[in-house]
């Protein structure tokens, strides 16, 4: 086995991230010790202030720990200058919001092709792969529809196909049911299911409980600090209040 693929996925090291100086400095993150390996879906929990959204942002390479290190793939985020942090953002990251941030007035195909444009996949290459990830969450169908045309649950599943038709290492999802009713939040979840039985690492923010019960595991912030890191049991099972009747399976 190579040295690349014993490698976790992420390894944060002694993490800590600070804002301002002296008496009037906030320290969001404590001194964080977090392995997530290659195919793992991890859930990220804690109140607000806990250090969720400081703890993604080091994640998805949006910001640098103050001391300690963030490992995504063995690469240190934060030895790497701007140009290389953008790079890492769009060849090996999957972001998924809980507002969607599709573009408007742009159809579905042309919103998830637009990181394979930035990637410089050529015209065809690029079609393909966004036709591809469309069809991954059940959307093929709906490919030329702007998001106004779109439900929230069909927005999310666009934004998700966008995430993944670069082929990332690791999406990262940020409160990805917030804005969804019960049905359609199973439906996000069963592809964040199936994304992840295919091998895909996820990590996820969420404030819902039940929504952290589906995933693999389970990480609780507290004030900065890592107060609790479980696995759930059983692994990958529905929460039954995220069970609605008449919910269809997307397609594969």
């Amino acid at each position: 086995m190579s040295a690349r693929r014993r490698r976790p996925m992420l390894a944060l090291e002694q993490v800590t991230k600070s804002y301002g100086s002296g008496e009037v400095a906030v320290h969001a993150l404590r001194g964080i010790d977090l392995v997530v390996e290659r195919g793992d879906f991890v859930a990220i929990m804690g109140a607000s202030g806990s250090g969720k959204s400081t703890l993604m942002n080091l994640v998805g390479c949006l910001d640098v720990p103050t001391t300690g290190r963030c490992l995504l793939e063995g690469l240190d985020v934060g030895a790497l200058d701007d140009f290389q942090l953008a790079y890492i953002r769009n060849r090996r990251i999957g972001f998924v919001f809980q507002s969607f941030n599709l573009i408007p007035r742009t159809s579905a195909l042309r919103n998830v092709e637009l990181p394979l444009i930035y990637a410089r996949v050529p015209k065809q290459e690029r079609r393909q792969r966004a036709e591809a990830a469309l069809d991954a969450v059940g959307l093929l169908d709906r490919m030329h529809h702007d998001p106004a045309q779109l439900s929230g649950g069909q927005q999310q599943r666009a934004a998700i196909a966008r995430a993944i038709a670069t082929a990332p290492a690791i999406v990262l999802a940020d409160e990805p049911t917030g804005n969804l009713d019960t049905a359609s939040s199973a439906e996000v979840l069963q592809i964040f299911s199936r994304l992840n039985a295919e091998g895909r690492t996820i990590v996820m923010i969420t404030h819902e409980r039940d929504i952290a019960e589906y995933a693999k595991r389970v990480v609780h912030l507290v004030d900065g600090r890592i107060d609790s890191d479980r696995r759930t049991a059983p692994l990958g099972a529905l929460p039954p209040k995220l069970q609605p009747a008449g919910l269809r399976a997307v397609p594969a």
